[in-house]
């Protein structure tokens, strides 16, 4: 992988824990989560009659991770209301890829290797510490925290494993990940049509950048991890990606203001190094 590839990926995951902060940095992580979704979409909806479409084989995927999605915005505005950014975003990043492996298993009947049930061992490790790095009326604080994220890295597993399909079958995996933008964005700006319109509207009134920063955020961060996987092994710039755990680390402590303790930054860097390894190999 050459140096470009890699200032490429890493520019990518560092927007992708950029957006992530916009949502948590802001009043509301859920109208938050509406924006960033709204914002992709438009900035796809331009772009959409000037790419290949996708075949028709992948609509039925597309379908399916739009209807996930709905759960993945939620879950995720409830991890952040609840928890510090720096203790939901690794869990929710570095456990997708261990549900993944775990779930090849039974469904694809693959075996894990040594480096993966080392990995296995480092995100499971990481985890358990990132529990216990807080006191006891804390942990019991971030309870709700920590079961939101654990379910959210479970709807990104699932997403991960329908897009995978989804976006090989289209033939034009760059207009199927825009269709999702613009389809969620669509039910998520529906259903708060339906329940609290004026809360929206004020909110975003008020949040606009996060629309439109957010939206490019996401877009940018997928765009140029799917340019670097055409000029680099797909392992390797996944794995890559996983860095977006540490930056996440960091712009939570330095511009959200929270407090990252010596085994908290640990138990980060043990899921972090444990979802790069279950990357490679």
């Amino acid at each position: 992988m050459t140096p470009t590839v890699v200032a490429v990926v890493l520019c990518g995951a560092l927007l992708h824990a950029v957006w992530n902060a916009l949502v948590k940095g802001g009043r509301d992580p859920f109208f938050g989560s509406v924006l960033v979704a709204s914002g992709a979409a438009l900035l796809s909806l331009p772009l959409l009659p000037i790419l290949a479409q996708p075949a028709a084989a992948s609509w039925p995927y597309l379908a399916a991770s739009t209807v996930i999605h709905f759960a993945y915005y939620g879950l995720l505005a409830a991890a952040y209301r609840h928890g510090d950014m720096s203790h939901a975003y690794p869990l929710m990043r570095g456990s997708a890829p261990l549900l993944v492996a775990a779930a090849s298993v039974p469904l694809l009947g693959e075996h894990l290797s040594p480096l993966q049930y080392a990995a296995v061992a480092c995100i499971s490790g990481g985890i358990l510490s990132l529990w216990f790095a807080t006191t006891p009326v804390a942990a019991k604080a971030r309870g709700r925290a920590t079961a939101f994220a654990l379910l959210n890295a479970l709807v990104i597993a699932v997403y991960t494993l329908i897009d995978g399909i989804g976006a090989r079958a289209s033939g034009a995996p760059a207009a199927y990940v825009m269709w999702l933008h613009v389809m969620s964005a669509i039910g998520l700006l529906a259903w708060c049509a339906l329940r609290c319109p004026r809360q929206l509207r004020d909110y975003a009134l008020q949040h606009w950048r996060i629309a439109l920063l957010g939206g490019a955020g996401t877009l940018g961060a997928y765009g140029l991890a799917l340019w670097a996987m055409t000029v680099a092994p797909l392992a390797a710039v996944a794995a890559l990606r996983e860095t977006s755990i540490l930056f996440a680390a960091l712009i939570a402590k330095f511009f959200l203001g929270e407090r990252i303790g010596r085994k908290r930054a640990l138990a980060i860097t043990a899921i972090a190094a444990g979802a790069v390894l279950m990357r490679i190999a």
